[in-house]
């Protein structure tokens, strides 16, 4: 046997070796088979227009409500179109589709995926249809829906999609029958998701409150709503619910904990302790540049910001050094150049493994590049990166040096909006925020892919 043949066989071997991925059905709970049944011929709430699911992270929804979307569409429809729609088109992919395909092909149904055209189609029986997916991130994502005539929408995690969006595509649903379908974890009370319809459900609306809609000539929606906890979820055991529990305080910790619509106010990492998360020393540090990198807030009157990670035997990650600069405060401006000359000195030959930079900084970017320097663009969605930082220190994976005392000032200091959670929106007040923001640039781009649970919202 030749080399070439040797080699050839031991990658069929290695093959063979992997397991696909198989669905296994677990019991469904009590709540998920009403989730699963609600649209059946002999149900009594069979004529509503739609369902809304929420509640906490693991609760079961997601499963549920796919699966059930798909075989409600097969059921009712032949050669129709359907939306299904996340956030983005990957995170539904990765959160939703991958598991319905495994759940539908266990089931007998003939699965053809389209990505080119994010198109799947699915048969049964001498039965088509046609399932798009669309991503809603923002207010221009109305437009690559419209056109189209649904027979049914599907949305998950509708709160993290803009209204704008969610209003066109269910427009889009005007064939005889069609229904909507919609999960999420909650968000603030006031999101327009919970205004505009969990509020308006009218099975939980008082008889003086539908005639008071009424009188104003406000939507009353005729969905079914049903409320999820993780006791929903029959295949998560008492360890897992408390693991999942343990990573969260506060806001974070009544949404996707509790379940419920809490307002956030006040502190934004109450979770911070600094008996806990500020240290004088530290373990071992792991003599390996993979494992040392820079977080950079960018700032020319605002403050420029570059913070030190090492990771430590102990497999903690340790901000071990910061560098602060506002030209603001020191009434001088320095140049991309004159900043990259201060990293520099900053890292005092010390190698790391990349820089993390605020995605906006494109000239500061520039200027890294062309000085050698690895750089990598932060991932900057807000309300997601502070739900990791706080995830982070509750569980302890990230500590302070003493010495980084812009840090421990900006943690006792960073807080919610309070105008803007009446607007229904969770943001910062952008004031004693630029540490803040280089630790969630390191916590959201580095650690959500190591250490941290980033897979809660969604899914299934």
């Amino acid at each position: 046997m030749t080399a070439h043949q040797m080699t050839g066989q031991m990658k069929v071997m290695k093959m063979a070796k992997i397991k696909k991925a198989v669905f296994k059905f677990k019991p469904f709970s009590k709540k998920q088979r009403k989730l699963l049944n609600w649209w059946c011929p002999n149900s009594p709430v069979k004529d509503k227009d739609g369902i809304i699911a929420d509640g906490a992270i693991r609760s079961g929804k997601t499963i549920a409500m796919s699966l059930s979307f798909v075989i409600w569409a097969m059921f009712s429809f032949s050669g129709q179109n359907f939306g299904m729609c996340g956030k983005t088109i990957g995170s539904f992919r990765r959160n939703v589709l991958f598991w319905l395909k495994l759940m539908l092909k266990a089931r007998g149904y003939k699965v053809e995926d389209h990505r080119a055209d994010n198109l799947v189609i699915i048969r049964r029986k001498g039965i088509e249809n046609y399932f798009y997916i669309f991503g809603g991130k923002d207010e221009r994502s109305q437009d690559l829906i419209q056109g189209i005539t649904l027979a049914g929408l599907f949305c998950d995690e509708v709160v993290l999609m803009p209204q704008s969006f969610v209003d066109q595509a269910v427009a889009r649903c005007s064939v005889k029958g069609s229904k909507w379908w919609f999960n999420c974890n909650p968000q603030g009370p006031f999101h327009w998701f919970k205004v505009n319809w969990i509020d308006r459900v009218v099975d939980h609306l008082s008889p003086k409150q539908i005639e008071e809609f009424k009188s104003k000539n406000e939507i009353i929606r005729n969905v079914l709503y049903l409320h999820f906890t993780m006791d929903d979820n029959l295949s998560l055991s008492e360890e897992i619910k408390k693991r999942y529990a343990s990573g969260f305080k506060g806001v974070f910790y009544d949404r996707y904990i509790r379940g419920k619509w809490a307002v956030a106010e006040g502190i934004i990492y109450d979770m911070f302790d600094a008996a806990k998360h500020i240290i004088d020393k530290f373990a071992k540090l792991i003599d390996n540049k993979n494992y040392k990198y820079v977080s950079c807030d960018y700032g020319t009157q605002n403050a420029m910001v570059f913070l030190l990670w090492e990771k430590g035997t102990d497999d903690i990650w340790y901000c071990t050094k910061e560098y602060y600069y506002s030209g603001r405060d020191e009434r001088k401006q320095k140049t991309d150049s004159q900043y990259a000359d201060d990293l520099v000195k900053f890292l005092d030959g010390k190698k790391v493994r990349q820089i993390i930079v605020d995605p906006s900084a494109a000239s500061f970017i520039t200027e890294l590049t062309n000085r050698g320097f690895k750089v990598m663009k932060a991932k900057n969605d807000v309300v997601d990166g502070i739900r990791l930082v706080g995830n982070a220190l509750t569980l302890g994976i990230i500590k302070f040096y003493s010495r980084c005392e812009m840090a421990a000032n900006e943690f006792a200091t960073y807080a919610w909006d309070p105008k803007a959670a009446e607007h229904g929106e969770d943001k910062p007040i952008k004031q004693n925020d630029h540490v803040m923001d280089a630790v969630r640039y390191f916590v959201a781009t580095v650690l959500s892919s190591r250490k941290l649970n980033t897979n809660l919202k969604g899914g299934i």
